[in-house]
């Protein structure tokens, strides 16, 4: 039997006030409207509300394997992009929530994964 997947809460860089409540309710959501600066800062108070509640959590930026992996033509430069990945993923092994940096549109995606 399959599930539906519940569609994430859509929030505005405006309403960021509501991130502990979605938190404590291990809700999903998504931050739109987020300039490239803010975006950084953004997902490290995320990570301080999810690990405030006790939860664990993994932050990577949208399209990042895709950019490695095009870089291993350039001399390993995406090898070593990929070797680092690898470890962040494992010593970030089965986290409560995702964060995902999408930089290109200027959001931040958070995924409630248990």
């Amino acid at each position: 039997m399959f599930f539906k997947k519940k569609k994430p809460i859509i929030l505005q860089f405006s309403d960021v006030s509501q991130i502990d409540n979605l938190v404590a309710e291990r809700k999903s959501f998504h931050i739109h409207g987020i300039d490239f600066e803010n975006t950084f800062d953004q997902c490290t108070s995320i990570e301080e509300a999810i690990e405030a509640a006790g939860l664990t959590c993994r932050i990577y930026t949208k399209g990042r394997i895709v950019a490695a992996a095009t870089g291993i033509f350039s001399m390993g430069a995406g090898l070593a992009a990929l070797t680092g990945i690898a470890a962040h993923n494992i010593l970030t092994w089965n986290p409560q929530y995702e964060i995902c940096r999408d930089l290109a549109n200027g959001r931040i995606l958070v995924e409630w994964k248990k």
